[in-house]
């Protein structure tokens, strides 16, 4: 008996892990393709081409091709912003935002395709902005808030609404990302990065008045 319920959890477990890997399969060929060509221009026969698993394959893991846009756009931006927080969390200072966000600015070039389709496409998918505001910013807004709300307990910052500051500073964070794809060239030079994050900071931390 014994031997029956090893062959059967390992074959359980087998199928398990085999499925986790279709999908993850089809999600990243989905990230590099929406980001090469767009949603739009992305046919779930090409994707499942890219994935290496039959067309009907896809539709067993997600309902529509919009539902996989949404699930790779939303994972991207747990990604991301678990990333930030994590960073922040860890940091020894309060006052050394400026080097979080210069390090996470840095890091976006690394992934160029999870932000386009994260900053690019969500702006043409209302259901999918709406996906990651009620899955994704609400939850990473309040672990800021408590960060923040920290800091200015013991300090660090002047008292003021911690909310708004978290979302004044993840929205920061967001337009950073969205420049990666617009306003700064994905050609940008280290420093070109660097200076952008730290101006960010810096008028996140002092504002622009003199």
């Amino acid at each position: 008996m014994s031997g029956f319920r090893y062959t059967f959890v390992s074959k359980t477990l087998n199928t398990s892990n085999t499925e986790e890997d279709t999908r993850s399969r089809i999600l990243k060929a989905a990230l590099r393709l929406f980001a090469a060509q767009g949603y739009d221009g992305t046919t779930t026969k090409e994707l499942a081409k890219k994935a290496k698993v039959a067309e009907g394959t896809i539709f067993r893991y997600f309902p529509n091709k919009k539902a996989v846009l949404i699930e790779v756009a939303t994972e991207g931006w747990v990604e991301i912003l678990t990333d930030l927080l994590t960073e922040l969390s860890e940091m020894g200072n309060y006052k050394a935002v400026r080097e979080v966000m210069r390090r996470r600015v840095l890091r976006m070039q690394e992934n160029n395709d999870l932000l386009r389709v994260c900053f690019i496409e969500a702006q043409f998918h209302p259901e999918l902005q709406e996906k990651i505001q009620s899955e994704v910013i609400i939850k990473m807004t309040d672990v800021a808030e408590a960060f923040f709300e920290t800091a200015m307990e013991q300090g660090i910052y002047r008292p003021m609404n911690p909310k708004i500051v978290a979302q004044v500073f993840l929205g920061m964070f967001a337009i950073a990302g969205f420049s990666s794809q617009t306003i700064i060239s994905p050609e940008a030079s280290p420093k070109a990065l660097q200076e952008m994050a730290e101006g960010i900071a810096d008028i996140f931390l002092h504002g622009v008045l003199a």
